[in-house]
């Protein structure tokens, strides 16, 4: 996954205006305590930071 694509699907579950917001203020466990954006900024792969999302926002495993 590109980080393109990673933010395109927050935006598509979040909104444009939200899915930045949220991903500078979630801190997520599964990320060692950092927000989405942080970890990606740390160079996590967007793929695994997706994933963290996807698991803290309860979608559907047709959205993994």
């Amino acid at each position: 996954m590109r980080h393109s694509e990673f933010w395109e699907r927050m935006e598509q579950h979040l909104g444009s205006a939200y899915a930045p917001v949220w991903a500078d203020q979630q801190v997520l466990a599964e990320l060692d305590g950092r927000t989405a954006a942080e970890a990606l900024d740390a160079g996590v792969p967007p793929k695994v930071v997706w994933r963290a999302v996807w698991s803290r926002l309860g979608l559907p495993p047709s959205e993994r």
